[in-house]
Formats: structure tokens, C-alpha cells, sequence
């Protein structure tokens, strides 16, 4: 079975909000709608940064997708493509899709211009970093939180 990725677009709230809803369960999140529906109307206006694209397989089924956003890199004096998430439905991993989905955020980054793809994941999530060190290079940056 094939996969191709897309843009997300004004008709596949559903079938995305099936994915969110396990990608919030995978990162022990909880979703109400109001988040759900914040989240997609981010994706959906295209005055907000954030862009997202979806994993299709040939039944027309959602099988993954990708959230992401321009940022400017100031010590670069350039623009950069930050891959907020990145998500592959658990029947359908280990075929490719987290590639692809890379793959389209790079044709995409290129398309647009920007330097590099930079991304945050979880220091548990080994299955991910397997991929992201065959794409990428670890960087030795420390990521904090900060609540106001």
C-alpha cells in the first residue's frame, strides 16, 4: 500500500482530530475540543505560522502528520523550518510514513527558503530519534520551561 503526504486542508478536521487524539494520548496529554479545535484553527488560518501536512494511504485513510511553523534564527540572521509534531498512528509504523513526512517538511523548507528543520522530542522516545539521527545531528542545546 502506498502513502502519500499532503497539506492539510479545510476538510480533513475529522480525520485529523483521530490522529491528535492519539498523539495526545501517545505524549499522556489529555485533548478537550477546545484544544483540539484551537490547534486546527491555527493549522487552518493562514495568517498563524502554524502549517501542517497529513500521511494518506490508498484507501484514503490518515495514517500520520506533521505540524510545523517558520521561525527566524537570529544568531543566522536566516529562517527555519520547527517541526512541532510529528506523528505516525501506531497500526502503520515502521513503514516509511515518519520518512516521508520528513521528506515533505524538507521539500517544503526548501521550497520555502529556510536554512534547516529543527525539532524537539522526547527524551523517551527512542523509536523517533532512531529516524531524526539518521536525518539530522544532535544538538547538545538544553530546552527549559518556563511557566508565567
Amino acid at each position: 500500500m502506498s502513502v502519500t503526504v499532503r497539506p492539510l486542508g479545510d476538510k480533513d478536521f475529522f480525520a485529523w482530530l483521530g490522529l491528535f487524539e492519539g498523539y495526545s494520548t501517545f505524549y499522556e496529554s489529555e485533548l478537550t475540543d477546545q484544544k483540539a479545535l484551537q490547534v486546527w484553527s491555527w493549522i487552518i488560518d493562514t495568517n498563524n505560522a502554524l502549517s501542517g501536512a497529513v500521511a494518506v494511504n490508498d484507501d484514503g485513510d490518515f495514517v500520520g502528520f506533521a505540524h510545523y511553523r517558520t521561525v527566524p534564527r537570529t544568531l543566522s540572521g536566516d529562517l527555519a523550518l520547527f517541526l512541532d509534531d510529528l506523528y505516525v498512528a501506531e497500526d502503520s509504523r515502521g513503514q516509511g510514513i515518519g520518512t516521508l513526512l520528513m521528506e515533505f517538511s524538507k521539500a517544503y523548507a526548501r521550497q520555502h527558503q529556510l536554512s534547516q528543520i529543527q525539532l524537539l522530542t522526547g527524551a523517551d522516545n527512542a523509536t523517533a530519534q532512531v529516524l531524526y539521527d539518521q536525518l539530522g545531528t544532535r544538538t547538545d542545546w538544553v530546552t527549559y520551561e518556563i511557566d508565567v
